[in-house]
């Protein structure tokens, strides 16, 4: 049920924000769907099936196992469900965070996450390319925060869902008001944000890593607020990779093997 929840909510944000993307994009894009609309569902259809096969609901399943043998820092004092609840997405949000930055600074780790920013454009699509070893180390880590945590169970269903949200939110073609957007970036990660995340220039790419709110970045002086060059025309991906074609399926799953450039 709990695997039910979390795939309709992420099915239902996805088609949300690429119709929205349709009616009112963001950014001229000069690569084709056709050409990086395969590659990159067809990388999250193959994360679904790995994952099912492999870890499947452990996140939530390890929170009800440190719940009932007392593990972790929130089943070691009592506090009330909605505390618990909101500490919980609270400190994982932060620890995603963490974890965004240490996969762009450790080597072997972005082997892995250089996948995710070999993408030509900036769309919904984007937000579900990661390549399957970085997908499965990130549930072993979310996992090993959970129990430390003593996370909430009906919290990790939650977060989940709104970590997969944000994501295909703060990835999405779709244009906001600057006015709005201002306002929306004191709370949320916008895709304007996080698009800066995303450009070509190593200072904007080592930025704004956060997945959801953001007030971690401003904390730790990781945020920018604008880009270079505009949001509309600003090159986006790895500087490398801009000079090909969009990597296909099996040189994607490879990538993480061969020499690494950034």
């Amino acid at each position: 049920m709990e695997s039910i929840i979390r795939l309709s909510a992420a099915l239902g944000i996805f088609c949300i924000m690429i119709i929205w993307e349709y009616v009112q994009p963001r950014r001229v894009q000069r690569v084709a769907r056709k050409q990086r609309w395969p590659v990159n569902l067809g990388l999250a259809a193959f994360n679904v099936g790995v994952m099912r096969l492999t870890f499947g609901s452990l996140a939530y399943l390890s929170a009800v196992s440190a719940a009932d043998h007392g593990y972790g820092l929130l089943n070691q004092w009592p506090v009330g469900e909605w505390l618990s609840i909101i500490v919980t997405v609270l400190l994982l949000d932060f620890a995603i965070y963490c974890q965004h930055i240490v996969s762009h600074k450790w080597p072997l780790l972005w082997r892995l996450h250089q996948v995710h920013h070999t993408d030509l454009e900036f769309d919904a699509t984007t937000a579900v390319r990661f390549h399957p070893l970085e997908i499965m180390i990130s549930m072993v880590y979310k996992v090993l925060c959970i129990v430390l945590i003593g996370a909430n169970p009906w919290a990790v269903i939650a977060f989940e869902i709104i970590l997969n949200g944000a994501a295909t939110f703060n990835h999405s073609n779709i244009n906001i008001p600057p006015a709005i957007d201002k306002k929306l970036r004191w709370l949320l990660i916008t895709p304007d944000m996080h698009r800066i995340h995303h450009s070509t220039v190593p200072t904007e790419t080592d930025s704004n890593y956060g997945f959801s709110i953001s007030c971690w970045d401003r904390l730790c002086r990781t945020y920018v607020d604008q880009p270079l060059q505009p949001q509309t025309t600003m090159a986006i991906g790895l500087k490398p990779f801009r000079q090909q074609q969009e990597l296909g399926f099996v040189r994607l799953l490879l990538l993480p093997f061969k020499a690494l450039r950034k």
